[in-house]
């Protein structure tokens, strides 16, 4: 489930929306508001802020992000951004949108399959981890990492092809 954490106040959400449109630099078909690493954004006397968490506390990726997100803003007009990163709460993959988990899938890579251990209601256990090209559940684990921390790389045994999986936590 993703919490939305779009602001009712249309000046802020109107930093989100911009902000929202920054690609991902590690999976570039998904935005950092479908992977759920925008967390907020506000608009002050002093200029604009939007809080990011990344997806693990040494993610390679979230100063890039921040760099884009602050060159999106200003190119909007927002002559003041400021950009911070929060580790609390920390990021899980339901924080994922549908949306997210669909186009990960088109790109090649299998979505998160189930929810992260410790939220409430019932946890599914993984079973399979199923093709993103074939569908097909006969597949197996090559590599817990893959081309990024986030990912875990796998092999289908049944088209024969290597794909990444998107981990959940």
């Amino acid at each position: 489930m993703v919490t939305t954490l779009r602001p009712a106040d249309p000046a802020a959400a109107r930093v989100w929306d911009i902000a929202a449109q920054v690609p991902d630099p590690e999976v570039p078909v998904l935005t950092i508001e479908d992977l759920g690493v925008l967390r907020s954004a506000s608009v002050g006397s002093d200029g604009v802020r939007v809080v990011l968490t990344p997806t693990y506390s040494g993610c390679p990726a979230i100063d890039q992000m921040r760099d884009d997100v602050t060159s999106k803003l200003r190119e909007a007009g927002y002559e003041r951004v400021e950009v911070d990163y929060t580790l609390s709460p920390a990021w899980t993959t339901d924080w994922m949108s549908e949306a997210g988990k669909h186009k990960l899938e088109e790109y090649g890579i299998a979505p998160p399959n189930f929810r992260a251990a410790g939220r409430q209601g019932p946890v599914l256990v993984q079973m399979a981890v199923k093709c993103p090209r074939c569908h097909s559940t006969s597949t197996r684990e090559i590599a817990r990492f893959g081309s990024t921390s986030c990912k875990s790389l796998y092999e289908c045994t049944a088209c024969l092809e290597p794909f990444d999986y998107f981990k959940v936590h």
